[in-house]
């Protein structure tokens, strides 16, 4: 396969509520699509999971254009003849920028499936049609607890399998409690995205007593002495996100005993290829996986739900319905039905943009050839 042309799209989603997390909250999702035409006129897309400002990751969408333009893609349209396969190996002398890589390598690979007429789930190793779904719910805008009450009843009674609480200080136990005594039997877990130091191991040891899944990235990313210390204290199990970028970071953590649990976005480890790969090693290990979000429109959607179809994905992820962010998607909506949602099983991503919605979202777009 030869790329022809590269284009990145950048669109504004409005949020069907804010979302707020530890590090900020969103009003709108800025996005920026990749489209990848091939020398046959096959036309492949990626999603860059970058947000408007570095606050969840390092990456923000202003510097990953500027590492495509400059030099992502130059190594790609160098290479000439390539697969999907390749991309990892022809991008690695660039120091860092996972979610741009991701969304370069998630285009070439959607263009060479769908030349195949074979889907991304196939492709991965799906098991499933269908997969489990879980809601993430942030931090109410008001912080008032009725507010969250309401949020979650409304999940609940859509049929979500699974509920995640984002946490941080002064934001944590009495909201769960809360949650927890309204819904005993909900598979429910809290995410702090970081918000915690070691000297919050003791306060966080109190959620022991609710019954969760999991916590999720208490501690800052690189401080993996801290998680096994947090591990060692509490019998919650321990999940690592932004600790995990690679097959390396994910298996020195479980070996480690700072993580029991692995949260894998394919955005935030460089691509779907090393997302498959970390969930073969957990998988060859006994350790669970599951997939989680950065609010995207229906392309990376797609993406994720073929990657949450895998065996070792043995929790519902953050694979929610398109109405959960957005009122219009980019792409035909992703409907929940009792819980689950179906796996695409179209060419490559098994999904596309809609023409008119994409041209309505779009603020600029460019070539990057």
């Amino acid at each position: 396969m030869r790329l022809d042309s590269v284009e990145v799209i950048r669109c504004h989603l409005p949020l069907v509520r804010p979302f707020r997390t530890s590090f900020g909250t969103e009003y709108e999702k800025d996005v920026l699509l990749l489209k990848v035409t091939t020398a046959d006129g096959v036309v492949g897309w990626g999603e860059c999971a970058a947000d408007r400002a570095p606050l969840y990751s390092h990456e923000f969408n202003d510097a990953a254009i500027i590492v495509l333009r400059d030099h992502l893609v130059p190594r790609l349209m160098r290479a000439g003849e390539l697969t999907a396969e390749d991309v990892p190996g022809l991008l690695r002398p660039v120091r860092g920028h996972p979610m741009a890589r991701a969304a370069l390598e998630m285009a070439v690979l959607d263009a060479q499936l769908r030349t195949a007429g074979v889907s991304l789930g196939s492709y991965l190793g799906s098991t499933r049609d269908r997969i489990d779904c879980g809601v993430s719910v942030g931090i109410p805008d008001d912080d008032e607890l009725a507010t969250l009450m309401a949020e979650v009843e409304g999940y609940v009674d859509a049929g979500y399998r699974r509920i995640k609480l984002k946490i941080q200080p002064g934001w944590d136990i009495v909201p769960t409690t809360k949650v927890r005594e309204r819904w005993p039997d909900i598979p429910l877990q809290v995410d702090a995205n970081q918000a915690y130091g070691r000297d919050a191991i003791e306060h966080l040891a109190q959620l022991d007593a609710l019954d969760l899944l999991l916590i999720e990235q208490p501690l800052h990313e690189d401080d993996l002495r801290g998680h096994q210390l947090l591990a060692e204290r509490m019998v919650t199990a321990v999940c690592l996100d932004e600790s995990v970028i690679s097959v390396a970071t994910a298996d020195s953590a479980i070996e480690y005993g700072a993580c029991e649990i692995v949260n894998i976005k394919a955005g935030r480890v460089s691509g779907y290829l090393e997302a498959k790969a970390i969930h073969d090693m957990c998988l060859g290990r006994g350790i669970p996986v599951w997939c989680g979000g950065m609010v995207e429109t229906g392309l990376g959607r797609a993406a994720n739900i073929a990657l949450a179809s895998l065996p070792g994905f043995v929790l519902p992820g953050d694979t929610s319905a398109s109405d959960r962010f957005f009122t219009r998607d980019v792409t035909e909506p992703f409907v929940l039905r009792d819980g689950q949602i179906a796996v695409p099983t179209g060419p490559g991503l098994g999904v596309e943009p809609i023409p008119d919605v994409l041209d309505d979202i779009t603020v600029w777009r460019s070539p990057l050839t």
